[in-house]
């Protein structure tokens, strides 16, 4: 996210240069070919300096920001030499995570209902379960999921990766400072997707070590396969709190 947000504050410089090229373009066409100082219009049809700067400077540009661009988009593919490895599963509607390199233990988070939020939990963004990650690893992700097209998406990290039913894509990003962070499913997934959190609580290394101990005595005995869950139906017909149905 850090290259990306340099990426795009570099287009800003480019974007900003072309359109004030293009404003003095247009006021001093406007002044210099103006029907008062011109009342006998020229006939004049090419310039081939013109023609020439026009095809060239673009084809420059575009260069430029190629130059830039690919070795970006190539990185945010590149998940070698990852420090671990978790896999998050989309589902109506809600999240599933796996942790393959921990005791491939598995659990799911909901979102928590309004009536159930603590001091400091964002509305709809808030879960049961958060993903706990640790600081300064290389952490790939493996994305899919049991049901309907879903989005992993954390703006904070720049990822955003479709979860495909029956098959595996695969993102990464690294956390550099402890918090919590937000996301939500970024594909339309049907009546609860807007209820479809994702929270990431980044913690300390020896922090991370402690809750897997805990997480492995408590959700150790999970299996973790797509196998059809519970549906949390996001409003009953009261209108006031979730329904769970099988």
């Amino acid at each position: 996210m850090e290259q990306m947000t340099s990426f795009h504050n570099f287009l800003l410089w480019i974007i900003f240069a072309i359109s004030i090229f293009v404003l003095i373009l247009l006021l001093y066409v406007i002044v210099r070919f103006r029907e008062k100082k011109n009342p006998v219009p020229s006939k004049v049809t090419h310039n081939t300096t013109i023609e020439v700067l026009w095809t060239v400077i673009p084809v420059v540009i575009l260069f430029v920001i190629g130059f830039y661009s690919l070795p970006l988009l190539y990185a945010t593919d590149d998940t070698a030499d990852a420090d671990m490895t978790v896999k998050v599963i989309g589902r109506q509607w809600y999240w599933s995570y796996e942790y393959p390199d921990h005791g491939d233990f598995t659990f799911d988070a909901f979102m928590v209902p309004d009536a159930d939020l603590k001091p400091g939990q964002p509305r709809l963004l808030a879960t049961d379960e958060d993903l706990v990650l640790p600081v300064g690893k290389k952490i790939r992700v493996l994305v899919t999921s049991s049901d309907v097209l879903h989005a992993f998406a954390m703006p904070a990290f720049g990822v955003k990766k479709d979860a495909v039913p029956g098959r595996i894509n695969e993102t990464w990003f690294q956390i550099n400072e402890p918090g919590m962070y937000y996301g939500q499913c970024s594909e339309l997934c049907g009546a609860g997707h807007a209820f479809m959190p994702l929270a990431i609580r980044a913690v300390p290394e020896a922090e991370f070590n402690a809750w897997v101990t805990k997480a492995q005595a408590r959700f150790g005995g999970s299996e973790g396969d797509l196998s059809p869950r519970p549906i949390q139906v996001v409003r009953n017909e009261a209108g006031d709190a979730p329904a769970v149905a099988q």
